[in-house]
């Protein structure tokens, strides 16, 4: 079963739970135990999120009495495959996809080496189509809606 970790899915309650306050009250930093008190996710936790939101460059800090987060993009620029990659580093299916080398014993004997890139790169088209915005309305992704006619009976 391909998964994603709880922190990824910490990552976009977050920034999810920024993009609100920020539209509600206008160009406010956030605190981060000011985002663990509004989504219930502990103070450690969003702690360790907005810094690793930080190092992707999703999120910028600023330090000091009136510091906080803030998000560096609205919800629509940011794609489900940077908030992934944020936090649980470049997605792939196999150490073969991940572009290591010496992931595997069977490297060099293996009949399917190789053959994982498309599977990994669809992947990746498909999460870099959808972004937070999509995520917050819980709409089906622009990129993956049918075309009306699409939805009606085929004609007899």
């Amino acid at each position: 079963m391909l998964r994603l970790s709880k922190l990824t899915d910490y990552a976009i309650v977050v920034l999810v739970r920024l993009a609100q306050a920020e539209r509600a009250a206008g160009s406010v930093i956030q605190t981060g135990p000011g985002v663990a008190a509004a989504t219930g996710i502990p103070e450690p936790t969003v702690a360790k999120v907005l810094k690793a939101l930080a190092g992707g460059r999703l999120v910028s800090s600023q330090r000091g009495a009136r510091g906080g987060y803030r998000l560096t993009r609205p919800l629509a620029a940011i794609p489900v495959s940077e908030v992934i990659a944020a936090i649980d580093g470049p997605i792939a299916l196999t150490a073969c996809v991940d572009g290591s080398v010496g992931g595997c014993e069977s490297e060099n004997l293996c009949p399917v080496r190789g053959r994982w890139d498309p599977v990994n790169e669809a992947i990746q088209t498909a999460l870099g189509a959808i972004t937070l915005a999509d995520m917050e309305e819980a709409s089906v992704p622009r990129a993956f809606r049918l075309p009306a006619r699409a939805l009606q009976p085929a004609a007899e």
